[in-house]
């Protein structure tokens, strides 16, 4: 519910106004004169201002509303949309309040259609004005807040990437969950011509079959049973710029050739409507899985997936990129010290030994949490092992063995007993990430956790 801040001498004038407002499910704070008006707006947040321009001083002339416009100019209060109201109207006094910032201008008596048209104006002027300043500002996080890789196998990657991010050929990004795909389809976002931009990222596999076309094309109002009111599709997002097409596997058989229309010739209709439109789009997309056995299976359009891949990109998981592993935990340390207001600004030497040790299964994504969990955390200035939870280090001796390694040096033992240490080993190696330990000893998870509760360790 929008505040609007009533700023008039008179009570007859406040309560009408406040009457008609909260009508109109609008709440509405009141002060009698424009002191007790900036009080007002340091203790609430104010949506909108009605603003008298005469007061008890001066009935005429408008010069303590003018100086109320001047005072909120300078404030910190200048993004409030104002609407000036007063009965003894001149041209003068409209233009030196547009020029203070005035947004509108009522005479009294108002009409009442009048003045909720101009409320309901301004406040929508307002929110569109706050949503553009929030994509302008994610706009410049995006092209300053960007990560330069260290190791060759990265750095080999970008330099493919860079000479095809200019045009507008179809992307295909591949690899293990987590090695930051979305980031790279970023990344050729920003390097291209369509960088001024949208950049519209949708999760493929998070779409229901019988959404698809609703949230692909959009649809109009009556299309459907549910809809009430108009969407605009990804597509219409995106225009002139980029779609990201993360999980792009998952799409339905069914919808699959529609999809390959927009890819083959630009075209497609919104739903409930028989105008053809055309679009003018770059597609990235992006996957973890297996098309080779899609395409065998025929569970996915070959003639779709040579669309979607005229250049395929394969991103390496962490543990190919161990030159990256420090550099990037530095680059979160400071990114998430920024954002919380953290003075950590060092790494000790056993976290980063940690580090180097861990296999990273869940990839740069895990590496971020992890991190901005630490960052949050930790009491010191330094990020210590301990901070990390990285329980993966066993002993000297074990340190770079692998599981089959460790099960070929453990002593004679019952076979309960070796299977304890080696769920423990997973455990630690997993950093008590149950699935994942799982992973390791060829289990599914509903056998390690019945495992987990047959030895007591489902604590540890």
């Amino acid at each position: 519910m929008s505040c609007i801040l009533v700023i008039d001498d008179r009570p007859d004038i406040r309560l009408s106004l406040a009457i008609l407002l909260e009508d109109h499910h609008y709440s509405v704070i009141e002060a009698d004169n424009p002191q007790i008006a900036q009080v007002k707006l340091k203790n609430h947040a104010v949506a909108l201002i009605l603003l008298d321009m005469n007061y008890q001083l001066d009935t005429t002339s408008g010069e303590e509303g003018l100086a109320f416009l001047a005072w909120l100019q300078n404030s910190s209060f200048s993004h409030t949309p104002t609407v000036a109201m007063t009965a003894w109207s001149n041209t003068d006094l409209v233009v030196k309040a547009m020029n203070l910032g005035a947004n509108d201008f009522i005479e009294k008596p108002w009409r009442n259609k009048q003045l909720l048209h101009a409320v309901e104006q301004q406040l929508n002027m307002s929110s569109l004005e706050s949503q553009n300043k929030k994509l302008k500002q994610q706009l410049s996080k995006d092209s300053s807040e960007h990560y330069v890789w260290q190791s060759p196998v990265m750095q080999q990657l970008l330099k493919k990437v860079k000479a095809v991010a200019n045009t507008d050929v179809s992307i295909l990004l591949t690899g293990d969950n987590g090695t930051g795909k979305s980031e790279l389809a970023r990344y050729i976002h920003q390097q291209s011509h369509r960088s001024s931009n949208a950049f519209i990222s949708v999760n493929m596999g998070a779409i229901s079959e019988s959404l698809f076309e609703s949230e692909m094309f959009g649809h109009k109002k009556g299309a459907f049973t549910d809809a009430k009111q108009s969407r605009i599709g990804r597509f219409e997002l995106a225009e002139t710029g980029t779609l990201f097409l993360d999980e792009i596997a998952n799409i339905p058989l069914a919808q699959q050739a529609k999809l390959l229309r927009v890819l083959e010739n630009g075209e497609y209709e919104v739903l409930g409507s028989s105008q053809t439109q055309k679009t003018n789009t770059r597609v990235i997309s992006a996957t973890n899985g297996n098309f080779s056995k899609l395409l065998d299976n025929e569970l996915f359009r070959e003639d779709l997936y040579y669309r979607l891949n005229t250049i395929e990109f394969r991103i390496p998981s962490l543990k190919e990129r161990s030159e990256d592993i420090l550099s990037l935990a530095h680059y979160f340390m400071g990114k998430f010290s920024k954002k919380y207001q953290r003075s950590v600004n060092a790494i000790s030497p056993g976290a980063k030994q940690a580090m180097l040790d861990y296999h990273w299964p869940g990839n740069v994504r895990e590496m971020s949490h992890l991190i901005e969990r630490a960052v949050l955390l930790t009491e010191h200035e330094q990020l210590l092992a301990e901070d990390l939870h990285i329980n993966n280090i066993v002993n000297n001796e074990q340190k770079h063995s692998t599981p089959r390694q460790v099960l070929d040096e453990l002593p004679l033992m019952t076979l309960a007993e070796a299977e304890v240490r080696l769920v423990k080993l997973a455990l630690n190696k997993t950093a008590s990430n149950v699935p994942q330990a799982a992973l390791l000893l060829g289990l599914t998870k509903a056998s390690m956790y019945r495992r987990l509760e047959k030895y007591g360790l489902a604590k540890n």
